[in-house]
This record gives C-alpha cells, sequence and structure tokens, in this order.
C-alpha cells in the first residue's frame, strides 16, 4: 500500500502530529515500506500456530482473591503533598 504525502498529512493531523513539508516525503516513504512489509505477513499461514503471549511456557502463580489495605498505608501516603485523616488531599476541580 503506498502513501502519499497528502494521505501522510491526513494520519498526521488526526494523530495531532505537526510536521514540516519537508518531512512528510520522507515519512510517506517510509510508512508505505512499513505497510508493504505488514502486507507481506499477512499472507503468511498461521492457521495452525496458536497464539502466545510468551516463547516459554509458564504459569503464574495463584493467590487467593482476598480484600487488603496492601499494609503499607503510610508509606503511600507519605508521597503526597497534602493528607488528610488518613487520604489524600486534592484541589477542588468543580465548582
Amino acid at each position: 500500500m503506498a502513501l502519499d504525502k497528502a494521505a501522510v498529512a491526513h494520519i498526521a493531523a488526526l494523530a495531532r502530529i505537526r510536521f514540516t513539508e519537508a518531512e512528510l516525503e520522507p515519512l510517506a516513504y517510509e510508512l508505505s515500506h512499513i505497510l508493504t512489509w505488514v502486507e507481506q505477513l499477512n499472507e503468511v499461514d498461521t492457521s495452525g500456530v496458536a497464539p502466545m503471549a510468551s516463547a516459554a511456557v509458564t504459569s503464574l502463580p495463584m493467590r487467593n482473591d482476598e480484600v487488603t489495605d496492601g499494609g503499607c498505608r503510610e508509606d503511600i501516603l507519605g508521597n503526597a503533598p497534602r493528607t488528610a485523616r488518613g487520604f489524600f488531599v486534592v484541589p477542588k476541580v468543580v465548582e
């Protein structure tokens, strides 16, 4: 799929990214090559391949689903600029 400068300018506007006119042509060339590579990947038959998140087969340790306070309330509140009665104090945003 080939992209031209107008398409790249439109995509940049949608993403709210500002490019100069001189940057659009090399970017269009580079993005076109990336899309061509992705099209080549779509041609690969992956019907017999199971989806995976990692090359190593591991299982995550399970723990009981219990509600706790984490045991470090004072450490967490110590990072705040202001606290009151065990809570973060934030500025009022709705009047």
